[in-house]
Formats: structure tokens, sequence, C-alpha cells
């Protein structure tokens, strides 16, 4: 049986009944689940709670939706500006979350929240529109083969599932390690297409402190399990880097192992990180200073801030710094009056002199309260 035959197997039996080995203590803002229908409660399986970095007016995006839990969450805290979509693959999850829809729509105020069929390592194709497909030309032969791979080639281009650059939020809960290996890089190159520019990323999922041995990769039970599929803890940032995400960082991690398996730990974390703009770099006279206590740090992009120094960076690189994960290191500095000083050519660690920032707006200045 394959990756994929054997999750949905798994998971089609949990949207039956509760399976208590697929998921781990998670403590839900209990003011979200008031709305929920007890059936969605129930046959939940997650590892964490993704929905807490959803912002007012996001358009989000749930990778292994399930039976809608996330979602709804979600779609309480994005408001009536904001939409959730729901990616799954398993059509008894994709029926007990739709099962739902109009009367979570009547207590959200509106239908915003819709559920697709699609693979989260392929989110480009539509599950759903490829099924009608084939039923109208089943696969016999090789043209029937090769007509099927150039329809998929096509929708993939003209009316992809999920649109490049069209998502604020990336979540899931629990559901990436269940990917195959061998799709692991265009899983998170997917993530990456889709999001907006500055887009962001939180997946809750398990993680291992050692690489997982080949036979227990090989344990069909233990892999639908969140188990012998877990990243290793620090090639699962690495991933996300590797795909061009800044700021990666594990902001949530548990102190306590949820399973220890032939002694190797397995634990739940939360990885949060973001898209980075595509705007060239230009100069608008902008510093930040690091707070510390560090004597200095880089940033993902080879920037270099010495601490307590005020360093030249872009307009891109301030904006990001002052309204990412961020912002609570740095001061930021404006000038007094704005000016354009044409494309950033300065070398990383350039220092801008306080006479180009003097009467300037200082952002962040006080890291408590202010006595003034």
């Amino acid at each position: 049986m394959s990756v994929e035959a054997n999750v949905q197997s798994r998971y089609s039996e949990g949207a039956q009944a509760r399976q208590e080995a697929l998921c781990c203590p998670v403590d839900y803002d209990t003011q979200l689940l008031q709305m929920l229908p007890q059936e969605i409660i129930d046959k939940d399986y997650g590892c964490g709670d993704p929905s807490r970095y959803v912002q007012a007016g996001d358009t989000v995006l749930d990778l292994g939706s399930g039976g809608g839990k996330i979602c709804y969450m979600a779609a309480q805290i994005s408001g009536a500006g904001g939409r959730v979509i729901g990616v799954d693959m398993t059509d008894d999850m994709l029926a007990l979350a739709r099962k739902y829809q109009p009367e979570m729509a009547r207590k959200l105020g509106g239908d915003r929240v819709e559920f697709k069929k699609g693979y989260i390592q392929d989110l480009a194709l539509d599950v759903a529109a490829m099924e009608d497909f084939l039923a109208a030309r089943p696969v016999t032969d090789v043209n029937s083969l090769q007509a099927l791979e150039a329809w998929k080639t096509e929708q993939r281009q003209q009316r992809p599932l999920i649109a490049g650059d069209s998502v604020d939020l990336v979540v899931s809960n629990c559901v990436l390690n269940l990917v195959a290996q061998r799709d692991r890089q265009q899983l998170v190159s997917e993530i990456f297409r889709v999001l907006k520019p500055g887009g962001r990323v939180a997946i809750s999922d398990i993680v291992s402190d050692e690489a997982v041995p080949s036979h227990l990769q090989q344990d069909a039970a233990l892999w639908s399990g969140c188990i012998s599929g877990a990243f290793q803890e620090q090639s699962f940032l690495q991933a996300f880097l590797d795909a061009g995400f800044v700021a990666v960082a594990y902001d949530k991690w548990e102190a306590q192992a949820w399973q220890v398996v032939e002694g190797i730990e397995f634990r739940s974390v939360t990885l949060t990180a973001v898209k980075p703009a595509r705007e060239p770099l230009s100069d608008a006279g902008q510093a930040v200073i690091y707070r510390g206590p560090f004597s200095e740090v880089c940033d993902d992009l080879g920037n270099v801030f010495p601490r307590g120094e005020r360093i030249a960076v872009s307009k891109r690189t301030y904006e990001l710094l002052r309204h990412a994960v961020f912002a609570e290191h740095f001061i930021g500095i404006e000038p007094a009056t704005a000016v354009d000083h044409g494309c950033f050519c300065k070398p990383a660690g350039t220092r801008r002199p306080a006479s180009e920032t003097k009467g300037g707006v200082h952002a962040g200045g006080s890291a408590g309260g202010s006595c003034c």
C-alpha cells in the first residue's frame, strides 16, 4: 500500500470514529470551540493550534484540513474580510467538514469557508476535477495516459486549485509528516508558491531529535500515526530555508516528548516563517538598531546587525524587521523627512550616521514602558 493510500485509509477510519492514537493533547481557545459542532471536535487530530496565528482579514489555507476544526476556528478570527480554504485528500474527512458548512455559515454570518480535494504537495492539481476527467475518459492505454498527463499540465497552469501569490497565511496541524519523503521538497515549494509576498507560515507538526531509521519508516501504522514520517528537528527548519523563506523559527517547542520509539524522541512543535517581498531594494534613509543581548546577529538575507549600532537597511528589509517576528528585537529609525536615495547598494553591516536620521521617528524605541 502506498503512503497516500495508507494515510487515506487511517484517516477515513478517523472520520467514522475517534482514533486516540492520532493526536496529542492541545490547549485550544475554548471560546473558538464553542461555535463548533461536537462531532468536528471529537474527530479532529492534531498536535498544535496554528489558528492562533491568524489575523483579521487573512486569507488562510489549511493543509490537511480534516474535519474542518482549524478552518472554522480561523474563520472566526479572520472575520468578515477574511477567507479560509481547507485542502484534504480524504473523502470521508471532506464529507465531515462539508456536512456542517451551512450551519457554520449561519453562525459566522457568511459563507467564508470552503473545502477542496487536493494533495498538499501539489496544490495546483484539482483532484476532484481530475476524478471527473477520469470518469469520462478512463486510462486504458498509453494514449489515454498521455491525454491525462496533458490535461493535468493544462489544468495546473490555467485553473490551479490554489493560485500563486493568493494566500496570507498557510497553516497545518500535524499533517506534513504524512507526506512521502520523495514529495517533501515539492510540498514546501508549493507552500512558498501560493503565499503572497510577505505571507506567513504557521505549521504545527511532529519532529524527531534524531533521523528516523528506514525500518521505522516502513512501518505503515507508525507512519499514519505521525511518528515515522516526522521531520528531524533541524531538517524541518532547513526545508523552509531552502525553499526561500526567511524568519524561519520554532515558535512553540513542547518540553516533553509526545512519544519515544527506540530511543528517538518525537515532540510537537510549531514552525513559523515568512515569504520575503519581491520589490527591488531601495534606500529610504532608514536604519535599525539591534537591541541585544547578543553581540551581533545576522538574518537569512545576509544582513549583519552588531548590538547597539545604527545599521543602514533597505526599505524592504526595514519593513520586514518592523512588522514580522523580528520587531521586538529592533529599534527602527525613520528620517525626519522622506528621502529616496535610489537603489540600496550598501554592503551588509554598513553604519548609518546619526546625522542622516537626526530628528527622525524611533519606532519601538522602548522595550518596556515609558517614564515620560
